[in-house]
């Protein structure tokens, strides 16, 4: 079985293993007549064409810089960062992975039975966050007054921009997706609740938060996501225990669905699994990637998107008033 493990010991540039396990998964998929191979090859291919052929991304981040400029305009008292980034090669395939493994787990579990070919392929299609915006606010310190709930505040504001983004960025040529999540805040706007994932008012089991909003780019003609989160939020999902502790549930969770589809009873399920094994046990201050180091699985300096993804679109806004309380 071919794994993105395999190419990643050679020195070679990311773009050049995406071309070589892209490849080699399609002529694989073609002799086994494995049809979720040949997907996941074309899983690939997206990211290849994103890399290489990624003018684009010029119009289509010059067009999100337009709601930046309009949050320093109607928010100047508030700090806050954009950021954009494209799917690091590492994150895109535990994705995949991940995704092939609870869609089989979950439709076992239900009818008893392993699904089709064809009924596997048919969700391997909705990845639509290789491309993703993510705005951060903050509101400084000076700022808040004695007695005020900053959390309540910075939430406040979270939602008031949540409410303008889509009919914002529809007149910059997007279209928002829906979402069918169930359980908004009476923060957003009714006419706009169905294009929102607002895990802020109903976190994941990590106590992740953030709002999630899916867009179709017309004019780039691709799919992007954009995340908005508190400097808190974004701590606590970075750096905080909903980074560790997902990490530990996901394994956990693993691990009991291996117990539950013993190997051999499903050869999407088996492959996955091992894909997902080696990534998780790979040790990054051994691999020998172009542009990347790493002295061990927390020290990394990645210049080229294999872990980390790759950075398209860095701004930061620091308040006018940063010294200052406003009247």
């Amino acid at each position: 079985m071919i794994s993105l493990n395999d190419y990643l010991f050679s020195g070679n540039t990311v773009l050049k293993i995406l071309h070589q396990y892209s490849n080699d998964l399609r002529n694989s998929a073609k002799e086994s007549r494995n049809g979720i191979d040949l997907a996941h090859s074309n899983y690939l291919i997206q990211i290849i064409e994103l890399l290489e052929h990624n003018d684009f991304l010029t119009s289509q981040s010059q067009r999100i810089k337009e709601f930046y400029k309009f949050m320093t305009r109607e928010y100047p008292f508030l700090a806050f960062t954009f950021k954009g980034r494209i799917k690091s090669l590492v994150r895109a395939e535990e994705k995949f992975n991940g995704y092939i493994l609870e869609y089989i787990y979950d439709y076992y579990k239900k009818n008893r039975v392993f699904p089709s070919e064809a009924e596997i392929k048919s969700r391997l299609i909705c990845f639509r966050d290789l491309i993703a915006y993510r705005i951060v606010i903050s509101m400084p310190t000076c700022h808040i007054k004695k007695g005020d709930d900053r959390t309540a505040i910075e939430q406040k504001y979270l939602y008031d921009i949540a409410n303008v983004l889509p009919g914002f960025l529809e007149e910059k040529g997007f279209s928002a997706e829906l979402s069918g999540f169930e359980g908004h805040s009476d923060l957003l706007m009714e006419s706009i609740r169905p294009y929102y994932r607002d895990y802020v008012t109903t976190p994941r089991s990590t106590g992740y938060q953030s709002l999630h909003i899916t867009f179709y780019d017309n004019l780039a003609r691709c799919y992007t996501e954009l995340q908005l989160r508190t400097k808190d939020m974004d701590d606590f999902a970075e750096i905080g225990e909903a980074n560790h502790f997902g990490y530990e549930k996901l394994q956990e969770a693993r691990r009991t669905k291996r117990d539950e589809i013993p190997g051999g009873e499903c050869v999407y399920f088996d492959e996955a699994y091992e894909r997902l094994t080696k990534l998780q046990e790979l040790e990054l201050a051994k691999i020998d990637v172009n542009m990347f180091k790493a002295i061990n699985n927390q020290l990394i300096n990645d210049g080229c998107g294999l872990f980390r993804g790759r950075q398209i679109l860095p701004f930061e806004h620091l308040s006018r008033f940063q010294n200052d309380l406003i009247d």
